[in-house]
């Protein structure tokens, strides 16, 4: 049991490991859009925006509605949101850190200078 959800992690954060696919679930946590929405926000051609929303629908992030000639897509579950927040905090956290150490770092360098 244990293993499975171990391998349904590892495929869900494979679906979410590249930046096209984030950018567009950023996108759809504002709620549903078109492929053509998708593509203007972007300013990215369509067969890439298509590509990218294939795999996410493939792994059950997103879905889409048709709509006539045209497909709406949305999250599958609310709880991206949280984890695209979580994910910016962790980001956020990583960056005061890196900020922190380059500052120690500097008045490191300085004060050996003072000699």
């Amino acid at each position: 049991m244990e293993e499975g959800l171990q391998h349904f992690k590892a495929d869900f954060f494979k679906a979410l490991a590249h930046p096209l696919r984030i950018r567009i679930l950023e996108l759809l946590v504002d709620g549903e859009k078109s492929v053509n929405e998708i593509q203007s926000c972007l300013e990215i051609e369509g067969s890439a925006v298509s590509q990218q929303l294939s795999i996410l629908r493939a792994k059950n992030i997103v879905y889409g509605t048709k709509d006539g000639k045209r497909v709406y897509y949305s999250l599958r579950d609310p709880m991206i949101v949280e984890l695209l927040d979580v994910a910016r905090k962790i980001f956020n956290n990583h960056l005061i850190n890196t900020i922190s150490r380059l500052e120690e770092m500097a008045v490191s360098e300085s004060n050996d200078g003072i000699s």
